[in-house]
């Protein structure tokens, strides 16, 4: 596992001495990001209030249900994703559109609920481009993007009339023209460049750099040669996807406009049509409480700015900022126990249901939800204003979604919740490790106006 060495490594072989060859260094152990998360630094639990009601409601519904099984869950408000959709398409001018990225969030509820507000789905796999069309109700609403295409993909995308694929080498044209031959049609196409220029900050960096994304600046006029001669793709412009989760509204929106000026001096140069110029995502999303990205300030931004020639569509594929404040992750509290002096709270879900703190060292607030249940004769182990670790069930000390986390009280059988798990949590976990369960996806009441259960719409569960 990461961070781990072997006695063998960094000796020299009895080969290398006869050679005469020096030593070989032993390499360097680097922890697991969340290894390095100080345990002594307490992190104050969120107040029960941080949890909407209708959330903790469906918790506790969960709990009843659950008979001797812990709880775990995905715990979603769909409107809430809604009332984002709507207000960026609000925001932006009138020459752009976008376009939700499906791999933040795939549930079905959270994408019906997007879908009215979106000008379709962004889809980089066979799996997402099915989820999409059954909640657009099957209408032709896609753009196919990402790496590692397979032709099952590329066939059903074309089948279903997708608006245009983002192609990220040559060989992926020569295989999509094959798909579209075979089909009788002519599938518009924008290419993705990893451009030299204009990088951004964010938490990952795609463009700007050597990375498995788009096509070099170096051979891109190799590529757009070979759009043009293959008849069944039609170069209509071009794809950049720089950054994720930047938190600076003004230098996004510098970076847009440059890239709009970058793909109208490039299709003249490469001389195709240009209709399409796909600015990717990248909206960031601050920690619980922190400064949100200034969507009016982007938008302002934008609005002040000459806009793209006639004919031209400017497309977004926002992900995480749509839906992070839709979802929510509980799991509950398995074992509490000190070791080596410090404490650990042993969680019914780690990182094979919400890896994203663990991978990218993301410091997620929590909060309590108390459960009064207790089933065993022996004493209920708790813990009062003490710093813990949050573990989850896995075998390796890889498994921690947080260190320092000080509750008022925490008990065994409580139950811990993340906000802000609604991107990136499900879809991105560890699943297969050990063959726990996956996490539970359901659905409460809209949330963040703490609604009364009245009214109440619900997903089903679901643990596929």
């Amino acid at each position: 596992m990461t961070g781990q060495t072997t006695e063998r490594q960094g000796a020299q072989t009895d080969a290398e001495r006869a050679a005469g060859e020096q030593p070989r260094p032993a390499p360097v152990a680097v922890p697991w990001p969340a290894q390095q998360w100080s345990a002594g630094v307490p992190r104050p639990a969120l107040p029960a209030g941080a949890v909407p009601d209708a959330v903790a409601d469906r918790v506790r519904a969960l709990l009843a249900d659950a008979a001797d099984e812990p709880v775990c869950a995905y715990v979603y408000e769909p409107r809430v994703a809604q009332r984002r959709a709507v207000l960026l398409r609000e925001r932006l001018p009138a020459w752009a559109e976008f376009y939700y990225a499906v791999k933040a969030n795939s549930f079905p509820p959270v994408l019906a609920a997007l879908a009215p507000a979106a000008g379709g789905f962004d889809v980089a796999s066979l799996d997402e481009a099915e989820a999409a069309l059954t909640a657009g109700g099957g209408a032709a609403r896609l753009i196919a993007t990402g790496p590692g295409k397979t032709d099952r993909m590329l066939a059903r995308v074309v089948e279903a009339g997708v608006g245009f694929v983002s192609v990220e080498s040559e060989l992926e044209l020569h295989r999509l023209d094959a798909v579209a031959r075979r089909t009788g049609r002519r599938v518009p196409v924008v290419l993705r460049v990893n451009s030299a220029t204009g990088p951004l900050d964010g938490a990952l960096r795609m463009d700007g750099r050597a990375t498995q994304f788009g096509i070099g600046e170096d051979r891109l006029p190799d590529a757009v040669a070979t759009a043009r001669r293959l008849p069944g793709v039609d170069p209509v412009g071009y794809h950049f996807h720089v950054v994720s989760g930047n938190l600076d509204a003004e230098r996004h929106a510098a970076y847009v406009l440059a890239r709009l000026r970058w793909a109208v001096a490039a299709a003249r140069e490469h001389g195709i049509e240009l209709r399409v110029v796909d600015v990717g995502g990248g909206l960031g999303v601050p920690p619980y409480g922190g400064e949100p990205f200034d969507l009016d300030r982007f938008a302002a931004r934008l609005a002040a700015a000459a806009p793209p020639p006639s004919g031209v569509r400017v497309v977004f594929e926002p992900g995480r900022w749509l839906v992070a404040e839709c979802g929510f992750y509980a799991a509950q509290v398995t074992d509490l126990k000190q070791v080596v002096g410090e404490w650990f709270a042993v969680l019914a879900g780690g990182i094979n249901h919400f890896m994203l703190p663990a991978l990218l060292e993301v410091a997620l607030e929590v909060a309590v939800l108390p459960v009064a249940r207790w089933p065993y004769a022996c004493p209920r182990p708790e813990v009062r204003d003490t710093p813990v670790s949050l573990a989850g069930p896995l075998c390796t000390p890889e498994d921690i979604l947080a260190r320092g986390f000080t509750a008022d009280r925490l008990r065994v059988g409580d139950v811990v919740v993340f906000p802000m798990a609604g991107a990136y949590g499900w879809e991105f976990a560890l699943r297969g490790f050990l063959g726990h369960p996956p996490a539970r996806r359901t659905t409460a009441q809209p949330a963040f106006d703490h609604a009364s259960k009245d009214g109440a719409v619900r997903g089903e569960d679901t643990r596929s």
